[in-house]
């Protein structure tokens, strides 16, 4: 199928008016961040005839989407960054369809959930996780009710009373059972925050929705980066890689912006409007001139990223395999919720992932500090394997700590009990010639690699918006001058 992005009439009917494109043809758009954001708008754009340019601070493509191939025996590979997609996640579907990607069904049994109960005893185990799942949204019930009555928004009175309760604050209130909190306690696999620093109305938020996992999930067949890279191919030498943005500074008719090459080198580069594709954690270094409203810069600097430490072991043989298993847990071990992470590939050799959030990432790194990654497969014993026998060495690993990674500073941004749920929809608001997107930007898929792709397309649809003459915001100059 020829790459049409969002143009497939059959499929979507979208554009019926192609003259509307008419008004960006050849219009100039710079995007900071080659991650799933910043080349789904470009790959958006440059299909409706902008002149498009992106420039990215690493040396590779794909931001926290990055699918580690060369240390694997067998012709492996493993995903160090986002790894799940989700059946409903129509985006990321679509757009991995039109660029000719497969995608293959994993996790086909669920997860279960391992419970700790001790260091010298084995973990409980619920084969079904989602019979807690239930339990906790039932739990939940008077609060999502609430929320649905206020239409799940995030400035309304409801959506402020839970924002200022911890997920543990509400744990106490309800008197919840050991088995409540050790599930909600887990949960920090799922956020990468613990119950103390998560804040009520993000669980809320998320159980409002639905429950997570109950559709079929996938992988892109031959490794998650297949998306970014296919779509930076698309855009040949218009990614520029090592370049990243040190400041932006808007006219009335342009956009200048400001680079740092990694030898050392500042430039200056200029367009028409200007894509923040990056998280916070980098945008708050960024100059902005004329300054961004006190409210926006506020919302941008308290938020936070959650702590993520991924491990990847490669083992000879599935020993995680048995009759009516799930293989994948969510646990509130110190090891933090593990999986497959290769079931879709062929060759007896497997893989196991674990995700560490929160204070688990810690835990995680001081036993890798401690005992190696062999410590870490014998707190998996549980799992099914012979320790100490032959036929299971740890044969490859490799472990990313995201909160170390300095163009990520976590797994995904969370938000705890200090942030103030009006500010939410500020992450995403223009700024003139300036827009926004991540997935810290997205309503609705916020930390998925979906919310990524999601909220490259709005932003793209906004430059679209401004080029056909929607008013752009008077640009405001506050007392600070720049993120902090």
């Amino acid at each position: 199928m020829p790459w049409e992005v969002w143009r497939n009439h059959e499929q979507d009917e979208y554009h019926e008016d192609m003259a509307l494109d008419r008004q960006i043809q050849g219009r100039s758009v710079l995007i900071a961040g080659a991650g799933l954001a910043g080349l789904a708008a470009a790959a958006d754009l440059q299909d409706r005839g902008a002149t498009v340019t992106v420039v990215e601070a690493r040396n590779r493509v794909g931001g926290r989407v990055w699918t580690l191939r060369d240390e694997w025996a067998h012709g492996q590979h493993a995903e160090a960054g986002g790894d799940l997609i989700d059946e409903d996640q129509q985006e990321i579907r679509q757009i991995a369809a039109r660029l000719g990607l497969t995608l293959r069904p994993i996790l086909r049994g669920g997860f279960g959930f391992a419970a700790d109960r001790g260091e010298r005893r084995q973990p409980r185990l619920f084969k079904k996780g989602s019979g807690r799942w239930r339990r906790l949204s039932e739990t939940l019930g008077p609060w999502i009710r609430e929320y649905r009555l206020s239409d799940q928004r995030w400035g309304g009175l409801v959506a402020h009373t839970m924002a200022r309760m911890s997920v543990s604050d509400w744990l106490k209130a309800v008197k919840a059972d050991e088995e409540l909190q050790a599930f909600a306690r887990g949960l920090r696999g799922f956020f990468l925050a613990d119950a103390d620093d998560l804040s009520l109305l993000m669980l809320v938020d998320q159980f409002a929705a639905d429950l997570p996992g109950r559709g079929r999930m996938y992988r892109i067949e031959g490794g998650n980066d297949r998306l970014a890279t296919a779509l930076a191919g698309m855009l040949g030498d218009r990614v520029q890689l090592t370049t990243q943005v040190i400041s932006v500074t808007q006219s009335s008719n342009a956009v200048r912006v400001r680079v740092r090459t990694d030898d050392g080198t500042e430039a200056d580069m200029t367009a028409e409007y200007v894509i923040l594709a990056v998280p916070a954690t980098t945008l708050r270094h960024i100059v902005c001139r004329p300054a961004l409203p006190v409210e926006q810069e506020k919302a941008i600097v308290n938020l936070k990223y959650g702590k993520a430490t991924r491990t990847v072991l490669q083992f000879g043989r599935r020993f995680w395999r048995h009759r009516g298993w799930p293989n994948a847990f969510g646990t509130d071990l110190p090891i933090g919720a593990v999986w497959d992470g290769n079931e879709e590939q062929k060759g007896r050799n497997g893989i196991l992932s674990f995700l560490a959030g929160g204070s688990a990432s810690l835990e995680t790194q001081r036993m890798l500090a401690r005992g190696g990654v062999e410590e870490l497969a014998h707190a998996v014993r549980w799992l099914g394997a012979k320790l100490g026998a032959k036929e299971e060495p740890v044969i490859a690993s490799r472990v990313v700590s995201w909160e170390h990674d300095p163009w990520a500073g976590g797994g995904y941004a969370y938000f705890d009990s200090s942030y103030d749920p009006a500010w939410r929809p500020l992450l995403a608001h223009p700024h003139g010639r300036v827009l926004f997107a991540g997935e810290h930007t997205s309503l609705h898929w916020q930390g998925y690699m979906n919310g990524a792709v999601e909220s490259g397309l709005r932003a793209a649809a906004e430059v679209h918006a401004l080029a056909c003459g929607a008013p752009r915001d008077h640009l405001r100059s506050p007392s600070r001058r720049s993120l902090r």
